[in-house]
Parts: structure tokens; C-alpha cells; sequence
């Protein structure tokens, strides 16, 4: 079982408990090299406008709470379309750069939850967005995925 916080941009793992042994930290250290790399990706998929890449970084079905609403995207197909809408508004503010702190997370075995703070700004730097994401992950054989997210303005 693993805890990360906001010790730095990208936070860092903690375990749980008693003292972990030497071969227990590594396999912490894998574990946060690999959902942290999920959402490198998710935010580098952000950045091109790749709707297809953003797509990759989910499981289905997934869920969408946003506006106190939850959607259901049975498949990538039902997601892209939502996704193409997020990314033509993004387009329209004037977003080029997103980045993100991890404010917490915990992870244990094949599921996590972690929490982002997101900032989306122009070419200038200029903040257009600034919101929190609760997700919620899924191990599924080699790669962590997005199960769920629960949107803060």
C-alpha cells in the first residue's frame, strides 16, 4: 500500500505503516514512475489536442462526474466524441499548456485514487482554467488507466 502527497509537482510515494524493506521501495518507486506517467501522458495527449491519445488513457466503461452529472462512455468511441467537444472549447480559450500537481493519492494493489490540481493557460502563461480531478484508477494487466474522474470547478 502506497500514499503520495504534494512534496513536489509531481508528488511522491509514502508507504504505509512499518518501515518498508528495500525491494518493497522499489516496487514503490515503480508503482509512482507509472501512474505518474499515465498522467504525463494524459496532460502531454492535452497539450497536442490528441483526442485519440487522451482516449488510450482510459478503461471503459468510464465515468464522468462533471456539473453534479455523471456520464457513461461504454466505449472510446462515446468518449472521443466528448472528448472532440473538451478540445474545440479548449481551442476557443485560447489553451496550449496544461500542467498538473498532485495534491494526494493512495494506491493499493490494482486500484488508486488520486487527486490533480490542473491549470490550463495560454501561449503567454496566462491561466484560463484552474480546477481539481479526483480519479479513480485501474490496474488492468500492464498499464494503469483512468477508470473514473469526479470534476471541481
Amino acid at each position: 500500500m502506497a500514499d503520495f502527497g504534494s512534496d513536489d509537482r509531481n508528488g511522491s510515494f509514502r508507504e504505509n505503516g512499518a518501515q518498508s524493506q528495500a525491494g518493497e521501495t522499489a516496487s514503490v518507486e515503480a508503482l509512482e514512475d507509472a501512474v505518474l506517467q499515465l498522467f504525463d501522458d494524459y496532460r502531454t495527449a492535452f497539450d497536442d489536442f490528441d483526442a485519440e491519445a487522451i482516449a488510450d488513457c482510459f478503461s471503459y466503461p468510464a465515468v464522468i462526474w462533471q456539473f453534479g452529472k455523471g456520464n457513461v462512455f461504454v466505449d472510446e468511441e462515446e468518449l472521443l466524441e466528448n472528448i472532440d467537444k473538451l478540445l474545440s472549447a479548449l481551442d476557443q480559450e485560447g489553451v496550449v499548456n496544461s500542467d498538473y500537481e498532485v495534491v494526494s493519492g493512495h494506491v493499493e494493489g490494482d486500484a488508486g485514487l488520486v487527486t490533480l490540481a490542473w491549470t490550463q493557460s495560454t501561449a503567454d502563461g496566462e491561466p484560463v482554467f484552474e480546477f481539481t480531478c479526483h480519479y479513480h484508477l485501474i490496474y488492468a494487466g500492464t498499464d494503469w488507466s483512468i477508470a473514473m474522474i469526479v470534476n471541481e470547478p
